[in-house]
């Protein structure tokens, strides 16, 4: 898993949103609305970045935000929305969001690809 931040390493105290999934077997649109969705997410206001790490079938996303107004303006987005409808009534089989309050963070070397 590697992480992306938008801009640098936050400062604490931020949040985070970890969103475990396993798909169904009807991605019919999904991969458009999800491209959709990380483009918005980037664009809106506290967003700080994000760690994902997935087979195509099962996967872990953790976005990171800078307050709860923040998660709670991406919560309200009206095609954010409308994606966690068509996620729950067809794309996953399986998911498990959780918010957290991140209150310390370490970052130590550097990600090695490959291992």
């Amino acid at each position: 898993m590697i992480t992306h931040w938008h801009h640098e390493a936050p400062q604490t105290p931020f949040y985070a949103v970890i969103f475990i999934s396993q798909k169904s077997s009807d991605l019919e649109g999904y991969s458009e609305t999800d491209d959709l969705m990380m483009k918005m997410a980037a664009e809106q206001e506290g967003f700080l970045g994000y760690s994902s790490k997935g087979d195509g079938q099962e996967g872990i996303f953790i976005s990171y935000w800078q307050d709860e107004a923040s998660i709670d303006g991406w919560r309200h987005n009206a095609k954010h929305r409308v994606a966690k409808t068509s996620g729950a009534q067809r794309w996953y089989a399986y998911y498990h969001s959780m918010i957290c309050k991140v209150e310390n963070s370490r970052i130590h070397g550097e990600w090695l690809a490959g291992l």
